[in-house]
């Protein structure tokens, strides 16, 4: 069941709930022409694809670049649109390659070469576009946002990572076996207070821990080069101060990247309200994991792809994300359901104390000052 608190991102968002139209026995070489292009109604491109037709064509536009028509994978009549179709049906379904093969009168091994070089085209062509590190006046944008939708100040995104299930080779099977004992690969992201994705780093193996995987991501090195903030920073409560990240107790305390206390009786009135309020603006990553795997159910378990390509499909559906984000495209709340399996439990390892920053202390304290001082809901 998805908690009220992870639902609050929604209250702006397009929802909705349909029915779609069932095709039956409507499949072959021409059923994307005769039925898809010339039949399908809003709520037909809504159920299969994620999103509206004109979204679709937009992104075929985008991609047509990096799609060669007459690839040597392809023969020469499978259109770019159709390709894209396959593709785009894929992630959103999980249907099996052989099973979307008679849906589009194409073979299996075509079928994969279509979600592999579709994704491939999404990373090179769109993701410099959507999925990109933010400028300084869209850094200052954020900081508002944050601040006027989720009562926190000064905050750039919330910080959180993504077990994917996955079916290992049996010589992988020890790396990738995660803290709750089941197969996964890694994804650390960084969403913006709309709950769209500006940083991914994805493909490590599910042993790993958050702290280890943040050390390991390239977001950790644009924090120390100083690249998530104005140089000198930006003045907050008459200091100068970084513009901080909030994420979880599996992630260690930095100047730049606050977490709540640790829960125990000995907290003040103060603290408890601050760990209030960096939980209830960390739900928007929470959130926007729900929507990312509703609409690309893929990522609910992959099976039917290589540990290889696993990162590039990732990253795709992180674009295709923010694309249907960006152009409002309605979310259709049934998606949810299946996407919270309780056989499998979130690894949640705390971050280890040696990577705690003595600074970090300061920064969370003066934000306790904050919500005292100003008495934000």
């Amino acid at each position: 069941m998805v908690s009220p608190q992870l639902l609050i991102a929604r209250r702006r968002r397009t929802s909705c709930y349909f029915y779609p139209r069932a095709w039956p026995s409507l499949r072959g070489a021409d059923w994307w022409e005769r039925v898809v292009l010339k039949e399908f109604g809003p709520q037909d491109w809504l159920e299969k694809f994620r999103m509206s037709r004109e979204t679709f064509f937009y992104i075929c536009n985008r991609l047509r670049p990096g799609l060669a028509p007459h690839s040597a994978h392809f023969h020469p009549t499978l259109p770019l649109e159709k390709r894209v179709a396959v593709a785009l049906w894929h992630l959103a379904t999980n249907v099996e390659y052989q099973t979307l093969s008679p849906l589009f009168g194409i073979g299996p091994s075509t079928v994969q070469t279509c979600v592999r070089e579709v994704s491939y085209a999404m990373v090179l062509l769109l993701k410099p576009l959507y999925l990109r590190l933010p400028d300084e006046k869209e850094l200052e944008n954020m900081v508002r946002i944050f601040r006027t939708r989720w009562g926190f100040p000064h905050c750039i995104g919330a910080l959180d990572s993504l077990h994917i299930p996955i079916n290992p080779p049996l010589r992988l099977s020890a790396d990738y076996c995660n803290g709750q004992g089941w197969h996964s690969i890694l994804t650390q992201a960084t969403v913006d207070g709309l709950g769209q994705f500006w940083d991914v780093s994805t493909a490590f193996p599910g042993s790993m821990e958050n702290s280890a995987v943040l050390e390991s991501s390239s977001l950790w090195v644009l924090a120390k080069e100083g690249r998530l903030c104005p140089n000198p920073p930006k003045d907050f409560m008459g200091k100068a101060q970084k513009y901080v990240l909030l994420g979880d107790a599996t992630y260690p305390l930095q100047d730049w990247i606050l977490k709540p206390y640790q829960e125990d009786e000995s907290l003040t009135q103060r603290q408890l309200q601050f760990n209030y309020r960096l939980k209830r603006a960390h739900s928007v990553i929470e959130n926007a994991f729900l929507r990312l795997k509703a609409r690309w159910q893929i990522l609910l378990k992959c099976d039917d792809c290589s540990l290889e390509l696993l990162p590039t499909l990732v990253l795709a559906c992180c674009i295709l994300h923010n694309v249907c984000e960006a152009h409002d495209n309605p979310f259709n709340e049934e998606w949810l359901e299946g996407t919270e399996p309780t056989e499998l439990p979130k690894p949640c390892q705390p971050a280890p104390a040696a990577m705690e920053d003595g600074r970090a202390e300061q920064v969370r304290e003066l934000m306790c000052q904050y919500f005292e001082n100003c008495g934000e809901g």
